[in-house]
Parts: structure tokens; sequence; C-alpha cells
């Protein structure tokens, strides 16, 4: 039986590696910026063929001029027949002149761990994965950096969306240690929502999105932060 997958992107975003995308205008087949959007249909390519895609913001539109419950009920008919959330963090994901509130990255998450009732049967919150794109350089420093004399990555959590950052090394009892630089340092599985470079993830994707499922079976380790700023 095939996943059901949520991918939250910004559809707009160009910062992000170059796929090499042709497309067909009145002009004929030409090449066009590659954007976060066409990262889906590479991930599509990837997944099992029984796995069904949902995507998110379609069009960049700010979320200011709508009313909380058509947000409300785009985003929970959206949601709620998927088990897994991928989020695509890529380089300009997040408009930091406008509130987060606006945006819609934060709420497709914020929906994807909460619980819904439909017709007497209720669906628990997603396992969610991020998914971290190259930038326009192929690189992943912007947000996944390693640390030589710890021996460990680091993550740029506070250039995310809050409610990513706060789902992040939030095991209630974590195993951690102190690098020799005063850095501490997590092991195991610290965050709800852990973090895969593109590149490792294309190469076994079933392997992260399983593991999601899993830390979503294990909810109640994690101190779990739904509400959007």
């Amino acid at each position: 039986m095939g996943r059901k997958v949520f991918v939250s992107y910004k559809y707009s975003d160009t910062k992000v590696q170059d796929l090499n995308i042709y497309e067909e205008n009145a002009f004929g087949r030409v090449k066009v910026a590659t954007r976060a959007r066409h990262y889906v249909d590479e991930l599509a390519k990837i997944l099992d063929s029984g796995d069904n895609i949902f995507k998110g913001e379609d069009d960049g539109q700010s979320l200011k001029d709508f009313s909380d419950e058509y947000i409300a009920s785009t985003l929970r008919d959206k949601i709620y027949d998927s088990t897994v959330t991928i989020v695509f963090v890529s380089k300009e994901m997040k408009n930091f002149f406008y509130p987060e509130s606006d945006q819609w990255i934060p709420w497709e998450i914020s929906y994807s761990l909460r619980q819904s009732t439909r017709n007497g049967r209720t669906k628990t919150c997603n396992g969610i994965l991020a998914v971290v794109l190259p930038d326009e350089m192929g690189s992943y420093d912007y947000y996944i950096t390693y640390n030589d004399t710890c021996e460990c990555r680091s993550l740029n959590t506070p250039f995310l969306f809050k409610i990513l950052n706060r789902n992040m090394f939030n095991q209630k009892k974590p195993s951690t240690t102190q690098c020799v630089t005063g850095v501490l340092v997590y092991y195991g599985d610290s965050s709800y929502i852990d973090s895969v470079k593109w590149e490792d993830f294309k190469r076994a994707p079933n392997s992260y999105l399983d593991k999601a499922i899993v830390l979503r079976d294990r909810l109640e380790e994690y101190d779990i932060i739904k509400n959007v700023d």
C-alpha cells in the first residue's frame, strides 16, 4: 500500500540548483528558471509508483487577505488524507518582510501536526521530514554545515520558520554531550522533524519517509509545537 505524501514548499523560489528544465511556450521549447516547484516533479519520479503526492502552495499568494476559515478548510482538505509531510527547505522559502502567519508553509506544517476528525474517523498528525534543496550554487551551506572539530553537522535552524525550528531538537529526554568547543551535540532521534539533504534523500527515499512515520508513532517523546506565530 502506497504512502500519501503532502509536500510543503515555496512555489516561486528560484534560489535552487538548476535542473535544466525546458517547457513549451508560443515560441517552442525553451529553458526556464528552475523553481522549488520543479523539485516536486523530481520527487514524483523517485517515490514508489503507489505513493500519492498532494501539493501545498501553488501560486505564492499571501494569506493576509484570506479568512481563517478559508485557510483552515483548504488545508484540512489537502492534508487530511496524507500520512507524511515533506517540507522542502530552500534558500528563499521564507519572506522575512511578511509575518509568518501570512505565509503558507507555517500553516501547512501546523495542520500536518494536528489531529482531525471526519465522518467518525480521527486522523493522527503526520510524520514530517525536512528535505533540504541545494541552492543555485549547488550548496547546502545556507542551512547544513559540518563541524570538523566536533565531527557533527550543524543546522542553521534560526533561518527556518519558527514552527519548523521549534519542532527540531525537541526530544523530551535527548542524548547529548558537549564538544571541546563548548557546542552541545545531540545524538539519536533528537528532532521530531529530521533534516536531510536532497542528494541523500534521493538515494534512499523510502528509508527517510519510513523513519518519519516511526517518529510519528513515538510522538509522546517530543514537545510538539503546533501553533503559528
